[in-house]
């Protein structure tokens, strides 16, 4: 027997002192701009008010942090929210293999594995933050954790529970992340794990169908339009057929993430004016994708796939390991999980590291779930590999946080030039949110004036039924064309502050828009522009032209 200290400081306290250290030390950074999109949508600083249902993700926490938001604005609700759920995460994980080893190796070296596994297969969560991370992680922790406490009704209750927080915050990542721990979930218990997954199925196909029947018309067109929208711009699965000056421009906003013009980008739009080719995809888009999803994982991931690869060195080496072809078949998904999510969708980090832990952790169940003799060798090898994958590791973490800083100056820079020259306007017609979110922190609001309404004329929200309210309370009519010709009358309380390239599709939208005998309204600048595709914003006015836009 070894000597032991109490189960909590492996499972508790220390990933409590991983995610603490790592904020001190390294920082939090979102790894894109969606979540401080989603915060400043429930905190009503670009809508109307508050949001309290995002349609797609966070269904009915949205509308609690929503309330937290009014209640006590000064604290970082969402940061709060995920983070905690990011440390159950972890937590669970860390239990999984305390539990594995607890009696049969030291605990230091317990320690020490648990160590290298968060900094080289986990750190990046907290690091490079991003909403996604946090449901698959929780969901297949959650599970595996459960399936290991098969007996013990407790556990059944938090693994449940880890799937429906995990679902309710992105649905999809929970059902990816159950199909991840699936193997895993039945080397721990075989059949005795059955009742868990179908629980969890169970919720899943439930809940989505109840989401699905009580969409209003309006959300399920929005819902049916981010589909659309991300199989074109996310996923390359379309080829352009434009019929007219209308799709083309259409197209052209959509692909710039110009959604709110429901007359030029619809579903009507992706039906007419594209094609799916599935020999074109086939022979020239898939074999790129592939080509970019195998180098992700080989530049930004080695340390989890020289884990994967001492793990089957192990199962090799094995005689009674190596004949059990479950372990070749869960594999062969996990391969094709990870591959075929690159190759028809996409696999950023912020799903590749996550979908790998579970592959990583489940891999462990696998060897060490029944073996008496020689987890102390298993345990020595994966710490040796691990440990020297973890200083190029350190090298590529510190240039990243250098890269992650810089951005997140430079957003900041954007913020206080914005604030600066548009103040003290009421209202800001801009696009340069999108441009300066990424890389700001989750504990961090970036200031940008008090009482001030920001209409923001790109990003996935701009096809959000809140953007819609927005310009209804400003103008009066939801059409956004009408909605910045209303804007454009009143000058001393509406700034345009925009990049010049935003500015040139909106001016083609306003021509296209507007009735030949109408009034002409174009956004201009006195500022000397080099080139309409300068990434540089500048400060505009919506004037009348005599001359027609072309």
């Amino acid at each position: 027997m070894f000597p032991r200290w109490p189960r909590f400081v492996h499972s508790l306290l220390l990933p409590a002192a991983l995610l603490l250290a790592t904020g001190l030390q390294l920082g939090c950074y979102f790894e894109t701009n969606d979540d401080l999109a989603i915060i400043q949508l429930i905190r009503g600083v670009t809508a109307a008010g508050p949001v309290g249902d995002l349609h797609l993700y966070l269904h009915g926490l949205s509308a609690l942090l929503a309330f937290l938001c009014q209640t006590w604005p000064a604290v970082p609700w969402y940061g709060v929210l995920l983070f905690g759920l990011l440390y159950g995460a972890t937590a669970l994980a860390f239990a999984i293999i305390d539990r594995l080893l607890r009696g049969r190796v030291p605990t230091w070296k317990i320690a020490l594995l648990l160590v290298l596994f968060y900094g080289t297969l986990w750190l990046e969560h907290a690091l490079w933050f991003n909403y996604l991370r946090v449901p698959v992680l929780l969901a297949g922790c959650g599970l595996l954790f459960a399936a290991q406490r098969p007996g013990q009704r407790w556990a059944q209750a938090v693994g449940l529970g880890a799937f429906v927080v995990a679902w309710l915050i992105r649905p999809s990542a929970a059902d990816v992340a159950l199909l991840a721990a699936l193997p895993g979930m039945w080397w721990l218990s075989g059949r005795r794990a059955l009742p868990l997954a179908a629980g969890a199925l169970a919720w899943a196909l439930v809940a989505g169908l109840s989401v699905a029947l009580l969409r209003l018309p309006t959300e399920a067109a929005y819902r049916r339009l981010d589909v659309l929208k991300s199989n074109l711009n996310d996923y390359q699965l379309y080829q352009l057929r434009p019929q007219s000056a209308a799709d083309s421009l259409g197209l052209e906003l959509a692909a710039n993430w110009m959604l709110a013009d429901s007359t030029l980008v619809n579903e009507a739009l992706f039906t007419r004016a594209t094609k799916t080719d599935a020999p074109f995809f086939r022979q020239h888009v898939a074999p790129l994708k592939l080509r970019a999803t195998i180098l992700l994982l080989i530049r930004d991931y080695f340390p989890a796939l020289l884990a994967m690869a001492t793990l089957l060195a192990w199962v090799l080496a094995h005689p009674d390991l190596r004949r059990r072809w479950e372990f070749w078949l869960a594999l062969a998904a996990w391969a094709v999980l990870l591959l075929g999510l690159g190759v028809v969708l996409k696999l950023p980090p912020r799903l590749a590291l996550p979908l790998l832990d579970l592959v990583v952790l489940s891999a462990l169940i696998f060897v060490l779930r029944d073996q008496i003799e020689s987890e102390r060798r298993a345990v020595r090898a994966l710490v040796l590999v691990m440990g020297i994958a973890a200083l190029p590791y350190a090298v590529k973490t510190g240039h990243r946080r250098q890269m992650l800083r810089a951005e997140q100056h430079r957003g900041l820079q954007l913020l206080r030039e914005m604030r600066r020259r548009t103040y003290p306007a009421a209202v800001v017609v801009t696009d340069v949110l999108e441009l300066a979110y990424k890389a700001q922190s989750p504990w961090r609001r970036p200031r940008l004036g008090s009482n001030v309404l920001f209409m923001s004329v790109t990003g996935w929200y701009t096809a959000d039924p809140s953007q819609a309210q927005l310009r209804k309370h400003l103008t009066g009519t939801t059409d956004v064309v009408l909605a910045l010709q209303r804007l454009a009358r009143r000058r001393a309380a509406v700034k345009w502050y925009l990049t010049p390239a935003t500015a040139y599709l909106l001016n083609k939208q306003l021509a296209l828009r507007t009735a030949p005998a109408e009034p002409q309204w174009r956004l201009v600048t006195r500022e000397r522009v080099s080139s309409a595709y300068t990434p540089v914003p500048r400060l505009y006015v919506m004037a009348l032209q005599t001359v027609k836009y072309r």
